[in-house]
């Protein structure tokens, strides 16, 4: 077994001269804490500060986030993806504006109960907010455990998780919970990365890992699933100098997000017969498209998305009958920045001409 004070201490040692400087390590207030959480899932770090600023900019209370609508709320968080973060978010605070009298519970349990908090999120607040002695681990912390003690088994494995949260367990020392958890999750993101600087680390004396020259094979991880190539089609329609575009059904992929109408591009079909074809079944509206505006490419999940996008012209009355929406709007090209879009159609909305040159350049 390793040291449990030599660990601690140099961690510990390490975290105070070497930790980043964030904006919600000024106050460790629950809000704050439980906000950067939630946005750093799946979200870099330098991202994450960008947006936890202009969040709490904006939002600066859980009353605020509660109260705001809930298209404020997407337009906000656009560009994070993984939009049910933003909406468990809302709901979150509406729940503890309406249950708690707007004060972020203390409670670990109560915590865990709400809405978009798991596990590892309930105990990261519960010892960042408020000093609980409670192990995290994420992926940071799974590295940095799973070099240390050598792990050999792949850590996605039930067993080997519990393996590694009983290691942290026993490696948290009790009155200095919201530091060492830090330090851990600090020093996966800036040293043990997954190419470690070891000659940095505070604990490599202590490291099983490195004694075995196995540094670089730890964690054992899953063999990620095959990337699954999609071909899809939109269409910007344009119409007496505005644009149509229609919100997605709150029970869809991106629910509540604004987009272009349009959709997969099938066997034997072109994206220009596509975005026509997409355009009668989604909203009735006969359409013929002018010009590729530009083919964009974005990933989500498993998918890797090659979207073909045109401009095109109505043929007929400008009234919709929406089949794969709750709403639709026509906008001018400066409204669409009041509007939340998924990465994909975000990225053709910041391609497109100002009010003045729209018409001329869909043709």
């Amino acid at each position: 077994m390793i040291s449990k004070d030599i660990f601690q201490h140099n961690l510990l040692d390490w975290f105070s001269r070497n930790k980043r400087s964030l904006p919600w390590r000024e106050d460790y207030t629950p809000y704050k804490v439980w906000v950067s959480e939630i946005m750093l899932q799946q979200t870099q770090m330098e991202r994450g500060v960008t947006y936890f600023t202009r969040w709490i900019r904006r939002f600066p209370s859980i009353e605020s986030v509660a109260r705001a609508p809930e298209d404020e709320i997407l337009n906000m968080w656009e560009g994070l993806g993984y939009y049910r973060r933003a909406r468990n978010l809302q709901k979150t605070a509406q729940l503890i504006v309406d249950r708690y009298a707007g004060i972020f519970p203390t409670d670990h349990a109560t915590i865990l109960s709400l809405p978009g908090i798991g596990p590892y999120t309930a105990a990261a607040i519960s010892s960042i907010a408020f000093e609980k002695p409670i192990p995290v681990l994420d992926a940071n912390v799974t590295r940095v455990l799973a070099r240390i003690f050598d792990v050999s088994t792949p850590v996605a494995t039930s067993t080997t998780r519990q393996s590694l949260t009983d290691y942290a367990t026993d490696l948290l020392p009790p009155s200095h919970a919201r530091d060492f958890n830090q330090a851990l999750m600090e020093l996966g993101a800036l040293v043990c990365t997954k190419s470690p600087v070891c000659g940095a680390c505070p604990l490599q004396s202590l490291c099983k890992a490195l004694e075995k020259g196995t540094i670089l094979e730890r964690p054992v991880l899953k063999k990620p699933p095959a990337a699954i190539p999609v071909t899809m089609a939109s269409g910007v329609l344009v119409h007496n100098g505005r644009i149509f575009i229609q919100k997605r059904c709150a029970d869809d992929l991106w629910a509540g997000l604004w987009e272009f109408p349009g959709g997969n591009v099938i066997s034997g079909e072109s994206p220009r017969s596509a975005v026509v074809r997409a355009f009668m079944e989604k909203t009735e509206l006969a359409v013929y498209p002018l010009k590729k505006i530009a083919v964009i490419k974005h990933s989500y999940t498993r998918y890797r998305v090659t979207m073909h996008a045109y401009f095109c012209e109505l043929h007929g009355l400008p009234h919709p009958t929406l089949h794969a929406a709750q709403s639709c709007q026509w906008v001018t090209p400066a409204e669409l920045q009041n509007h939340a879009f998924s990465a994909g159609h975000r990225k053709l909305a910041d391609m497109l001409p100002g009010d003045q040159g729209l018409i001329s350049t869909t043709r």
